[in-house]
């Protein structure tokens, strides 16, 4: 039990943020309005993504340096969780800007780069799934990886901040500040944020053990 506390603590905290997030009296902004409940599930999303390609970013390196095939597991596995929460942050996105912006996709300059990088993810797993031998494709895809993860950075929090764009925090709009978030929010979004990485988290090790009972069937 002592070791499944962080288990238990991303599902509580996920149930207490979606329960509260529809209840909780929100700040009445224009445009917006009730819509702002969505900050509680689509941010978290693309704050779980980024944690799991953080992780599997820092298992390709380590496999580069050990040849370790359970850290190229570990890699590709966190990638598979990752894009899942990618596709869910951009779904939250869409579901957001139909409300905020009057369409689901308005070719924004923030919706665009977002969807690249998710592509580019794809490109790994789709990389992976063309070559055969095992070592080879590991070393390949943890260079691509590796090479991968700060292009997803500079996607999603370089370029659009550039350009013009609808997206809070991005091409000059302003992101929501200390008034927009008062202390009703925060006490939900905080625990959003930790509740889905603790699960996203969790999602990967179920995966990668997974993976690895398959590997010892064969």
């Amino acid at each position: 039990m002592y070791k499944s506390w962080w288990k238990i603590l991303g599902a509580v905290l996920v149930i207490y943020s979606t329960i509260a997030g529809f209840l909780i009296k929100t700040p009445d902004l224009p445009i917006i309005r009730e819509s702002i409940r969505n900050l509680y599930f689509h941010v978290p999303m693309w704050f779980s993504m980024i944690v799991l390609f953080s992780t599997s970013v820092f298992y390709s390196i380590k496999y580069l340096s050990s040849s370790n095939p359970h850290d190229d597991i570990k890699a590709v596995e966190s990638v598979n969780a990752g894009v899942v929460f990618g596709i869910l942050g951009l779904t939250t996105g869409m579901i957001w800007a139909r409300f905020a912006w009057g369409q689901a996709w308005s070719f924004d300059v923030k919706q665009n780069f977002a969807a690249i990088a998710i592509l580019l993810y794809f490109a790994y797993l789709v990389l992976r799934n063309a070559i055969d031998e095992e070592q080879k494709r590991a070393k390949i895809s943890a260079i691509y990886n590796i090479f991968a993860f700060p292009i997803m950075v500079v996607l999603l929090f370089v370029l659009p901040r550039l350009s013009d764009s609808l997206h809070p925090g991005d091409g000059g709009n302003p992101g929501f500040n200390a008034y927009d978030l008062d202390s009703r929010m925060r006490m939900v979004f905080y625990p959003a944020c930790l509740g889905w990485i603790l699960i996203g988290y969790w999602i990967y090790t179920i995966l990668y053990r997974l993976r690895v009972l398959e590997k010892a069937q064969r």
